[in-house]
């Protein structure tokens, strides 16, 4: 038998950046509940707004809510990832828990709307971008309605904005329906996608 040795086939796994896009009522928050629900091994990082908290959202769980004079702050000591203005609020990504995260080998998942993902993508192309997505725009102008929260100006404004998002689905490297009632099936899909990216035979390289 040759002693002569080869490497290992399977090199050390990378850690992951998954950034969850998509359009507004496209049911990202629903997909990342399930998510943590199913025990994915996942940092879910915590977006910061200066968005008004609705009813049904918890503070340090869906975002971080902040005063506008806390936010700017947070982007004066340049402790934010990406920021960007989304339907007159701030959003942004907090940098050091996305650093630690990747520094400590942790797959990690962010949401964010889809201009929030195109300067992820300027800072970390080699992240994993996932486009959630209802099957169609009559599907989502129903989603919108539902859930009660925007006047009906705002309801225009954001089919508006999902049209204009559309011409954004280049940058993305997976597109996952999410069907009504089938919200199972979308968080299988996205696990399915990090269990190839976890196979890939040349790894993404993060640097933060």
């Amino acid at each position: 038998m040759s002693s002569e040795s080869y490497p290992p086939l399977s090199p050390p796994a990378k850690p992951l950046l998954i950034v969850l896009s998509g359009f507004s009522g496209a049911g990202k928050d629903a997909i990342l509940h399930k998510l943590r629900e199913s025990g994915c091994p996942l940092e879910f990082i915590i977006t910061v707004t200066t968005r008004a908290q609705r009813t049904n959202e918890r503070d340090g769980v869906h975002y971080r809510f902040l005063s506008k004079n806390k936010f700017q702050e947070l982007i004066d000591r340049r402790e934010l990832l990406e920021w960007a203005t989304v339907y007159g609020n701030w959003y942004g990504v907090p940098r050091e828990p996305v650093k630690h995260a990747l520094d400590t080998g942790k797959d990690i998942i962010i949401k964010v709307d889809v201009q929030g993902a195109a300067a992820i993508k300027k800072i970390l192309p080699q992240a994993v971008f996932i486009f959630l997505t209802p099957p169609s725009m009559d599907d989502l102008l129903r989603r919108l309605k539902q859930r009660r929260t925007e006047s009906p100006a705002d309801l225009d404004l954001r089919v508006k904005t999902a049209r204009e998002e559309l011409e954004k689905l280049p940058l993305f490297d997976y597109i996952v329906l999410n069907r009504q009632g089938e919200i199972d099936r979308a968080a299988a899909a996205i696990q399915a996608i990090i269990a190839a990216e976890k196979c890939r035979a040349k790894p993404r390289e993060l640097v933060l």
